[in-house]
């Protein structure tokens, strides 16, 4: 048995994961209706939200906050925004040189922007489309790079937990119910970065692959895993460390693009308002994540709205809560997925290599394309 064991593991590790542009296209299809669906999703939940405010007689204050808006406070967080996704662009760089993947700056920089046009997707595994681009580029196999990709998406939602428990901390509230859910957000990440319980389920699935042959469709979904693990290993503790040095700066910029969006609509802020607009950001957002609901639709739009009406009782009633939440919102989610689609759409043409001999050579040896 242990003989047809290693047997069956040799076939799987043999089939080299996921390699066939059709098995591609048919990831970023998915994720792309996901994203469209998702996004149909928000404005019925924006809808539902203005919905509320009027039966709830606060209709007048929406309308008065919309015409009094300051529309370059809000210019001002679009920037913020932007710019604290592009600061975590080293971190996506690092990675890549750890995992022996070399792309031309101004490319890989348009790649990685690239992934936030699939941020609505579950867990935002959409982001796994710099993958393939990179793929199509230089002929680097999928699993060599995703490591990349769950290091990114790990390291934000880590930042988002770091920035959660120490404003809890300074604003003195939640601090037990913050911790715990952080603590639940990072739950899933240990079967990614641990090997052994996948290693466990591998020695199941090829007991059953042996007896039963429908399992074998299976094989690249396995495969692909394997080459992971060997993979994620070389990026070492080290670069962990170094992003979270870009990553909390970067949530700390999109927790302040929260608090000029609230200037925008004439709330009073000082500068000790700034850890309790943190913590009113990145909970919302670490509640919305552990739900598992894409894009947390509804979730972290609630929470957004109940927490600004709870710690500013006195300047936002539910009306202006709500015409925040929907703002900020707006430039949180679909300003990031506009630039992202943006650089998505870019990026298509390196789907068909130029020159598909140069690239095949180039990625066979060291993943590094020519400008």
């Amino acid at each position: 048995m242990l003989m047809a064991d290693r047997k069956n593991s040799r076939k799987i590790d043999g089939v080299k994961g996921i390699r066939s542009r059709k098995d591609y296209r048919k990831a970023v299809a998915s994720a792309r209706k996901a994203v469209i669906v998702i996004l149909g999703l928000n404005i019925l939940v924006f809808a539902a939200i203005i919905g509320l405010v009027a039966a709830d007689g606060g209709l007048g204050s929406m309308m008065h906050a919309l015409e009094t808006m300051n529309a370059w406070y809000f210019a001002a967080a679009l920037a913020v925004i932007f710019f604290s996704y592009s600061i975590r662009y080293p971190k996506w760089s690092l990675y890549l040189r750890r995992l022996g993947v070399h792309i031309r700056t101004a490319r890989s920089y348009v790649i990685y922007l690239s992934m936030y046009s699939m941020d609505m997707t579950p867990g935002r595994w959409g982001r796994a489309v710099a993958s393939y681009t990179i793929n199509r580029l230089s002929n680097v196999k999928f699993a060599r790079t995703f490591p990349a990709v769950v290091a990114d998406i790990f390291t934000d939602f880590l930042g988002f937990a770091i920035v959660t428990d120490v404003s809890a901390i300074i604003v003195g509230k939640f601090i037990v119910i913050s911790f715990i859910l952080t603590l639940l957000l990072m739950v899933p990440f240990f079967f990614v970065y641990v090997e052994r319980p996948f290693i466990y389920v591998k020695k199941k699935f090829l007991r059953i692959r042996r007896r039963f042959r429908i399992a074998r469709k299976l094989d690249t979904i396995f495969s692909t895993a394997t080459l992971y693990f060997e993979h994620n290993k070389k990026l070492g503790v080290g670069a962990f460390a170094y992003s979270m040095l870009l990553t909390v700066p970067s949530m700390f910029l999109n927790g302040m693009a929260l608090y000029l969006t609230m200037m925008a609509f004439g709330v009073p802020l000082g500068l000790s308002d700034i850890p309790v607009v943190l913590f009113i950001f990145s909970s919302s957002i670490v509640i919305g994540i552990i739900t598992g609901i894409p894009a947390a639709v509804g979730i972290t739009d609630a929470a957004l709205i109940g927490q600004l009406s709870f710690f500013f009782p006195s300047s936002i009633n539910l009306g202006l809560a709500s015409v925040i939440t929907i703002f900020f919102r707006i430039a949180s989610i679909w300003f990031v997925q506009a630039f992202g689609f943006v650089a998505f759409l870019y990026t298509l043409r390196y789907w068909e290599p130029r020159n598909p001999i140069e690239s095949s050579r180039q990625g066979a040896s060291s993943g590094y394309m020519r400008a």
